[in-house]
């Protein structure tokens, strides 16, 4: 798994969200209702996420997904 997978830019993107806002794995799990382990396999890239958890993650986040996406490095901007 590369640097320029999906999965692991993803969870570049989600930890750096996380890190801005002074967030814990944990209490960013507990935001978006699902496991600890589960936020920390994501940012590690390490999980093929399903829609409905980056939904969850990215309203825990307080941010759209397209804005995480596009502002934190998921993709490229056109």
């Amino acid at each position: 798994m590369g640097e320029d997978d999906i999965r692991v830019r993803f969870g570049r993107a989600v930890r750096k969200r996380r890190q801005e806002l002074c967030l814990s794995q944990e209490e960013l799990a507990d935001r978006a209702g699902i496991h600890r382990t589960y936020v920390g396999d994501v940012e590690r890239g390490e999980r093929n996420i399903a829609l409905q958890n980056i939904e969850k993650l990215a309203r825990a986040l307080g941010i759209l997904i397209s804005t995480l996406m596009r502002e934190y490095g998921v993709e490229d901007s056109p």
